[in-house]
C-alpha cells in the first residue's frame, strides 16, 4: 500500500467517491460525526455523498432532527445522528469540558451557575419549544443569569450541550433555534463506557481508515490510552499495514478503491 492508495481508500470509505446511501442522517451514522461549526460547509460535506442532494434536502433533515448539531468530541460543533448522541456526549464531554476551564473560570462560571442556567433552559423549551439564541438570553436573564456578554452566553450554552441537556432544533429562517435532547431524540442510545469505545472505533476506522491510532486521536478527542484501548476492542473486525513506519487501520470489508488519479473533487472546509 502507498500514500496514494491511502488516498483513494480514504476517499472510498469516506463516500466522497461513491454514493451508498440516499438520506443525510445514514451518511452521518456511517461518518459517526461531521464537523459542523460552519453549517453551511457541512451541509456541502453531506451533499456530495449523496447522489441527487440539495440543499433543501439536507436542510429538512436538520429541521426534522434526523441529523442533530451538538458540541462533542471538541469545542466545536458536529453533526450526529439521534441514536448516537447520549453515548458520545458521554464518552467525549469530560475532555471538552476539561478543555474549556480556562474559559469557564474566566466568564465566572461554576457548577452552581450551570445548574441554575441548565435549570431555566429546561423551563424555557419544556413542552416542544424551539427557542433562538437571543430568545434564550432572555430565559436565563429572567432566571438572573447574565448572559449578554456573547462569549459567556456561548459557554453557558456549550455546557448545556456537552451535560445532554439541549441540541439543535429547525432553524427560524437563517436564526438557529435550540431544543431539549431529550425531547428531540427520546431514543438515543446509552452504552457501557467500553461499549462505546469500541463503537467509537470501529465506526472510525470502517468509516474513516485506512488510518493511524494518532488519526483516531485527533479526529475523536480522546485521550491517547482510550482511543488505544477502543482500538484493541476491535482489531478483529480490521486489517492493518505499515507504511513508512506507521501503521494504518482499516476495516476487512473495505472494497477496493478505483483509480481516482483522474478525478477532483470539489470538498468544503474542515472535510
Amino acid at each position: 500500500m502507498t500514500n496514494l492508495d491511502i488516498a483513494h481508500q480514504r476517499l472510498h470509505n469516506q463516500l466522497i467517491a461513491r454514493h451508498t446511501f440516499e438520506k443525510p442522517s445514514d451518511v452521518v451514522q456511517w461518518l459517526g460525526a461531521v464537523q459542523a461549526q460552519d453549517f453551511a460547509g457541512a451541509k456541502w460535506a453531506l451533499g456530495l455523498r449523496i447522489e441527487g442532494a440539495t440543499d433543501e434536502s439536507i436542510e429538512r433533515a436538520f429541521a426534522d432532527g434526523t441529523i442533530l448539531r451538538t458540541h462533542v468530541m471538541r469545542p466545536t460543533w458536529h453533526f450526529v445522528s439521534p441514536a448516537d448522541i447520549r453515548w458520545m456526549l458521554a464518552l467525549t464531554a469530560p475532555r471538552v469540558n476539561a478543555a474549556n476551564a480556562y474559559y469557564y473560570r474566566r466568564l465566572e462560571l461554576d457548577e452552581a451557575i450551570f445548574t441554575r442556567s441548565n435549570a431555566a433552559l429546561v423551563k424555557a423549551l419544556q413542552g416542544g419549544k424551539q427557542l433562538t439564541r437571543a430568545e434564550l438570553v432572555s430565559a436565563l436573564r429572567q432566571a438572573g443569569i447574565a448572559a449578554d456578554d456573547l462569549l459567556r452566553f456561548a459557554h453557558i450554552i456549550m455546557h448545556a450541550e456537552l451535560d445532554g441537556i439541549i441540541c439543535s432544533g429547525a432553524r427560524r429562517g437563517k436564526q438557529f433555534t435550540y431544543a431539549l435532547l431529550e425531547e428531540r431524540a427520546p431514543q438515543a442510545r446509552t452504552l457501557e463506557r467500553n461499549e462505546a469505545l469500541a463503537e467509537f472505533a470501529r465506526r472510525y476506522f470502517t468509516s474513516h481508515g485506512p488510518a493511524t491510532l494518532q488519526d483516531f486521536v485527533w479526529w475523536s478527542g480522546l485521550s491517547a490510552a482510550d482511543a488505544r484501548a477502543g482500538l484493541a476492542m476491535v482489531t478483529s473486525q480490521l486489517i492493518h499495514e505499515d507504511v513508512d513506519g506507521q501503521t494504518y487501520w482499516f476495516s476487512t470489508s473495505s472494497l477496493p478503491a478505483r483509480d481516482l488519479t483522474q478525478t477532483i473533487f470539489l470538498l468544503p472546509n474542515f472535510e
